[in-house]
């Protein structure tokens, strides 16, 4: 999609004409809106966990202007409410959103009950009956299909007046399903745990919001995942426990027998695991210290193994590669070669590597994503 200049943050509320197209994994829609204010049909781009023609929306967002599709409305924030004129109401009713009701039955329901029908459904479902072709099983699947709309919705609501913006709030509810809200309530921070795309900082804050301590131990335990993520992004796979310690006390802003005693808990339920690094104790992700462990094994391995190919004469080879490339090889370039064909492993050091450099320099030098110099190959044998 590309955009042009967006403007300022605005307001869109209006009736949903259709629903042109919905996800029901992530929750992303496009729809067509009867918008306040607009004399043609909005389309409106947003996350819904679901969605109806006929339902009324208020959202927040800016027009954009799709490079096949035109002008849009970008709902960073979308919220939908059960629709109050007949016509909405049909349309909601008829749409197949509620099991057992389709346009036939949603118009013979309006007909009957008008705008009472919802009230009608929720209070007194026995008089769906009244309705020609509605009987006992049909007004249960009705009534059903109503209850699982409004526990749907009173979820959304939680979410967002919680600090959930709408499409995080859609991956919540996937995620969890009707038990949503009981599991933000009880322990937010497992939302930067279980979902793709919400960390530590978004859970702390709809913690916050739930009104959870700084202090509490679920947020300092929680804290202590963050803290070695955070390293780990720096490209360590684990902490001396002292580090650890400092890192996660300046991120959480908590004294320091807290972080102890959550280090502590992490250790015993596993979600951390401790080894010592030489005369050093250190504390690691579960996931990333058993991956860790698993590729050294791998690697001893190989190592204990034969080499793959028969012994290659790097006299001869290296002017071979001369000659093929039209390039003449540095000294320590030709090492490389002959480490890399009489080893049975190479790592290459430095992170990444920038492949251009690794083209101009062939075999030599490069540099890492930081500009650091980066050297390689080291062979195990």
């Amino acid at each position: 999609m590309t955009k042009g200049a967006a403007s300022q943050t605005e307001v869109l509320a209006g009736l949903v004409e259709r629903v042109t197209f919905h996800n029901a994994e992530n929750g992303f829609c496009v729809l067509r809106v009867k918008a306040r204010g607009h004399r043609d049909l909005v389309t409106t781009v947003g996350h819904a966990a679901m969605i109806s023609a006929g339902e009324w929306i208020t959202a927040s967002g800016a027009w954009i202007n799709d490079r096949s599709h035109g002008l849009q409305f970008k709902a960073q924030f979308l919220r939908t409410s059960a629709p109050s004129s007949i016509d909405g109401i049909e349309k909601y009713l008829g749409s197949g959103m509620i099991r057992g009701i389709g346009p036939v039955y949603a118009r013979r329901m309006v007909k009957m009950f008008g705008k009472d029908v919802f009230d009608i459904i929720e209070d007194k479902p026995e008089r769906l009956r009244e309705v020609a072709g509605i009987g006992p099983k049909r007004a249960a699947r009705i009534t059903s299909g109503w209850a699982d709309q409004k526990v749907i919705r009173e979820i959304m609501v939680f979410l967002h007046e919680h600090g959930a913006g709408t499409a995080r709030a859609v991956r919540i509810f996937k995620t969890y399903g009707t038990d949503a809200v009981q599991v933000m309530s009880e322990n937010p921070y497992r939302l930067a745990r279980d979902i793709r795309g919400i960390g530590f900082r978004t859970a702390d804050m709809i913690a916050a919001k739930l009104g959870i301590e700084k202090t509490a131990m679920i947020r300092v335990r929680a804290g202590i995942s963050h803290a070695l993520s955070e390293a780990m992004g720096d490209g360590h796979c684990g902490l001396p426990r002292q580090d650890l310690a400092g890192l996660a006390g300046k991120l959480l802003e908590v004294p320091a027998d807290l972080i102890e005693t959550a280090i502590l808990e992490e250790l015993q339920e596993g979600t951390v695991i401790a080894d010592r690094v030489g005369e050093t104790d250190c504390v690691f992700l579960a996931g990333l210290y058993h991956a860790e462990k698993g590729i050294a094994k791998q690697i001893a391995r190989i190592a204990r193994g034969h080499l793959p190919w028969p012994e290659i004469d790097t006299e001869k080879a290296l002017p071979w590669i001369e000659q093929k490339t039209g390039l003449s090889l540095a000294a320590s370039q030709a090492e490389a070669i002959r480490l890399a064909l009489a080893a049975k492993i190479m790592v290459i050091t430095g992170g990444p590597l920038d492949l251009r450099a690794l083209s101009r320099d062939r075999l030599g030098h490069g540099t890492g994503p930081r500009g650091r110099e980066t050297r390689y190959p080291h062979a195990a044998r």
